[in-house]
């Protein structure tokens, strides 16, 4: 895309169109995705209900994103990729795993939250 000299507010337009449209294609086209998107679902709710303080809730739900995030960006890498070719070679297959290995970290950071989160502030049950 070349740039469109488009400045204040229409941009900021734009962009949020854009960013839309980046959500719905990875929810259409990446599974993985999918998923997380599902799972953020029920944890969002879930981190507002077991947070205790608001800095609880804000890392709970933060963690989570973490992993959206990655995931978006990964399912962009995997895009490029794609995009150069099909035939197997070497640094396509590096950044594609790299891309996994982020997403991977993002999801062990998630859970360490939770887990630190959980075990400081236990859930009150009746």
């Amino acid at each position: 895309m070349g740039k469109t000299g488009v400045t204040g507010i229409r941009r900021i337009i734009n962009a949020a169109g854009y960013s839309w449209l980046g959500l719905k294609a990875a929810y259409k086209h990446e599974s993985a995705f999918r998923q997380e998107v599902w799972l953020a679902a029920v944890l969002i709710p879930l981190g507002l209900f077991l947070g205790q303080e608001w800095t609880d809730k804000a890392v709970l739900i933060s963690s989570v994103l973490l992993v959206l995030i990655v995931e978006l960006l990964n399912s962009g890498i995997e895009a490029v990729v794609d995009r150069i070719g099909d035939e197997p070679h070497k640094l396509s297959g590096r950044a594609k795993d790299m891309g996994s290995a982020a997403v991977l970290i993002a999801l062990i950071i998630a859970a360490i939250v939770w887990i630190a989160v959980l075990v400081d502030n236990p859930p009150v049950i009746g």
